[in-house]
């Protein structure tokens, strides 16, 4: 393939990729942006650089990604808070992803047109929208980038065309395992890299494991070295800064390795059929293990199939579709291991952004076999390297008309996904349209429609968010606030106090809940809630403040002047207590 096909080939890449994504810069923050970006305080001075690479634990979406946060932090000195530069960098970062693929087929089918076809498909699919709009998702597509670069680098390295081989060589290994570094400081899912390298090298390459350790052994000690400084980087992780991460909620591990045999078979169904698209699935439930016994069928069936292919007969003297398909197939369970059977996400079973690479391998499969059976049907040699002329164009025009319309479907579907993303209103309503189950995205429309005051939909909500799950103590505080503001006293007296029943030190609901018993004039209980906050938080303003003011309907001025000095004292420009203050003083009784 010439340099002038090269870059046709990649500026088709970015056009499509421009086309399916032109509506996404008008996104919102919404979700895990306000942890990873609102309100992390560490990508706002990039000159601070000690504190970008080690962000607190407050953000701990960033936490243990140096890199990924880094990459926030450029995009703050650029545009603050303002989302556009975000939706950029996380396109830019989608597009070389892009185009990196195309290498990599390229030059492991060789052949341009199916190269170009997987590359395409996998660049529009809809269902890589949740991993570039979403912006907090840019941890997936920035570390796939860099996976994809860690396997292109080393195919370059082993490329006896190369002029000057041995310093190409050694330059494109330096290449492929600083990208793997870079990964690692991005996601943990990365720690697979190493281990798929290997495994193309012996596929492709080398034709064993014995002979590619051989001859290239000094690349693997650098790859395997890379997880030397994951490691270190996951040291800094614990279960407060990454409260989703750990088996709890789901149930055991091994109901847990059940469950994502379904969720497998579901990521395989949105690669082939990507609808419904779901932003939060929630947390599935099984009722039973054996609810989930035909999933364990497929994926073992599947698994074993892509292990029969990779590692039965095995010729390396030309290209087969059935190493090709074992390796797709590894390509794709080993990178969906640590999330689906090694480290539970018990919050989150199944996300979309997980199928950023791996759908990389259905595509691969789907468009070589496609074009294997169409070079049989006109009489060629399947996937031959000799024939790049004639047979190579009668077979790129003979595929064009069936992979372009699926081109085109997705560039629709993925611009109409997009639209989703405008608001929070709408992505969680689609959400909940699509997956009524899911009680986050239940309880996370509530809020996003409490923020418009819209508050009987966002009471529906957050109660409906309360059926499917009671024991979710933010939603129920959420639902308090809400009756609250709309004059239903009793029933958000009765929210507030079920929250401390189920959460005892929860200071923030034991003042809500006193300055509903004050709206009632149920002085007594109101001040029992805020001291119950002191007690807590002794030196909060607002209950020492609100507990003057009961204190001063109460008649208790000398205790009512106390409350509003405490007040003064941790904070002096606090007019309101000074003006309690001077009121309660002139109601105070001389002293006999």
């Amino acid at each position: 393939m010439t340099r002038r096909q090269s870059l046709l080939a990649g500026g088709i890449i970015v056009v499509a990729a421009l086309a399916a994504y032109h509506n996404s810069f008008h996104g919102v923050f919404f979700f895990d942006d306000r942890v990873s970006i609102t309100d992390n305080p560490s990508i706002q001075h990039l000159g601070a650089i000690g504190r970008v690479l080690n962000p607190p634990p407050v953000a701990y979406t960033v936490v243990g990604r140096p890199l990924f946060n880094l990459s926030f932090a450029i995009n703050y000195a650029l545009s603050g808070a303002d989302p556009w530069s975000y939706h950029v960098v996380n396109l830019l970062i989608h597009i070389l992803a892009g185009l990196t693929l195309f290498g990599i087929m390229r030059r492991t089918v060789g052949k341009a047109g199916p190269a170009l076809a997987v590359a395409l498909i996998w660049t529009v699919h809809p269902l890589q929208t949740e991993a570039v709009t979403y912006v907090s998702q840019r941890a997936e597509s920035l570390m796939g980038l860099f996976y994809l670069l860690t396997l292109y680098c080393f195919i370059r390295s082993t490329d006896e065309s190369e002029k000057g081989l041995q310093v190409s060589s050694f330059k494109f290994q330096i290449f492929s395992v600083a990208a793997c570094l870079f990964g690692m400081a991005t996601k943990e899912v990365m720690v697979t890299a190493p281990v798929m390298v290997f495994l193309y090298d012996r596929t492709f390459i080398a034709g064993s494991f014995r002979a590619a350790w051989r001859r290239r052994w000094r690349l693997y000690l650098g790859l395997a070295g890379t997880w030397l400084f994951l490691g270190y980087l996951m040291a800094n992780f614990s279960a407060k800064a990454r409260p989703s991460i750990g088996v709890g909620v789901v149930g055991s591990w091994w109901v847990y390795l059940l469950t994502e045999c379904r969720v497998i078979v579901r990521y395989l169904g949105l690669a082939v059929w990507p609808h419904p698209l779901v932003f939060d699935y929630g947390i599935w439930r099984p009722r039973a293990t054996w609810d989930l016994a035909p999933y364990v069928v497929v994926v073992v069936a599947l698994a074993a199939g892509a292990a029969w292919a990779l590692f039965g007969e095995f010729r390396i003297s030309k290209f087969r579709i059935s190493k090709f398909a074992g390796f797709a197939g590894a390509w794709f369970f080993i990178i969906l291991a640590p999330t689906s059977s090694v480290v539970a996400v018990a919050s989150q079973p199944m996300a979309e952004h997980r199928m950023y690479l791996p759908l990389a391998a259905v595509i691969a499969v789907a468009v070589v076999g496609f074009y294997t059976l169409l070079e049989r049907s006109m009489g060629f040699q399947p996937m031959s390297s000799r024939g790049h002329g004639l047979e190579a164009r009668a077979t790129f025009i003979a595929g064009l008309t069936p992979v372009l319309a699926i081109i085109i479907i997705c560039i629709c579907l993925t611009v109409r996904r997009n639209e989703d993303y405008r608001s929070e209103i709408a992505l969680w309503s689609d959400t909940v349209s699509r997956w009524p189950s899911s009680d986050r995205a239940q309880g996370n429309l509530g809020l996003a429609l409490a923020d418009q005051e819209r508050w009987p939909e966002a009471i529906a909500r957050y109660e409906e968010a309360l059926r499917l799950a009671p024991d979710l103590v933010e939603v129920r505080y959420n639902l308090g606030y809400a009756l609250f503001r709309s004059g239903r006293m009793p029933e958000a007296a009765a929210a507030y106090a079920q929250v401390v029943r189920q959460k005892p030190d929860y200071a923030d609901a034991y003042n809500n809940l006193g300055n509903v018993l004050a709206e009632e004039s149920r002085w007594p209980e109101a001040a029992a809630a805020y001291e119950q906050v002191l007690r807590l938080e002794p030196d909060s303003v607002q209950a020492h403040y609100n507990l003057g003011v009961v204190f001063a309907q109460q008649g208790r001025t000398a205790e009512a002047i106390a409350e509003f000095e405490t007040v003064i004292r941790l904070d002096p420009d606090n007019a309101e207590a000074r003006a309690n203050l001077a009121q309660a003083r002139g109601q105070q009784s001389p002293n006999p």
